[in-house]
């Protein structure tokens, strides 16, 4: 996270003399009341200072990293989540791969008639199934998908850290996002390594104070 000159000078003020009040901050800085304003509203909703009304602003003691880490395990699945792509388990091995080639997707999620996940298609077990292959359009996928209970999912109230950790452990390109129905585990909506860069991005993006 990187802070301007003067938001520095801020904090280090704050750090001297808190609680302190905007109208002081601006007097030790020789500059007015309103040219601090948003440097104190950036700092204050960082979480570098904590603004009480009638005392004053204190420093609350955390650096950049930890407000970075905080804000990171605040994020949810739900925020980041993506429409899924899915396609049925009676589907062909070769419409699997046109659906794969057509989304430009790494991971197919399988369903049912009933829209719950019974499996999944990864890019390997279609060029694995696609060798020496030449009716590819008579085999349905639920022959060669991976099948529950050995497939890993997430929910939408999940950390957004959680889910990265399964993409990780499992080395796997994507999770699906679920939700408990009495006929199953219905898919809302998928996670994958492009959700975690684009969360990455965004929050860098959001805590840059330059």
């Amino acid at each position: 996270m990187e802070l301007s000159e003067r938001q520095d000078k801020i904090i280090e003020i704050v750090k001297l003399n808190g609680p302190i009040t905007g109208e002081k901050i601006a007097e030790k800085l020789g500059l007015t009341r309103a040219t601090l304003r948003p440097d104190l509203a950036i700092l204050t909703m960082a979480g570098f200072l904590e603004a009480r009304p009638r005392v004053g602003y204190f420093y609350t003691g955390k650096t950049g990293s930890e407000l970075l880490t905080e804000n990171i395990k605040k994020l949810k699945v739900q925020d980041y989540q993506q429409v899924p792509v899915a396609v049925n388990e009676d589907a062909s091995i070769y419409d699997a791969i046109t659906t794969m080639f057509l989304e430009d997707v790494g991971t197919l999620f399988v369903v049912n008639e009933h829209s719950c996940l019974t499996g999944v298609l990864s890019r390997k077990d279609l060029l694995r199934a696609s060798l020496g292959q030449q009716r590819l359009n008579e085999i349905p996928v639920h022959i060669i998908m991976t099948r529950m209970p050995n497939i890993t999912v997430c929910r939408k109230n999940d950390s957004l850290l959680e889910a990265a950790l399964k993409l990780i452990n499992k080395q796997i390109d994507g999770l699906p996002v679920v939700k408990d129905t009495e006929k199953g585990l219905e898919i809302v909506g998928r996670i994958t390594k492009t959700s975690m860069t684009k969360a990455l991005v965004e929050l860098t993006e959001e805590n840059r104070f330059d």
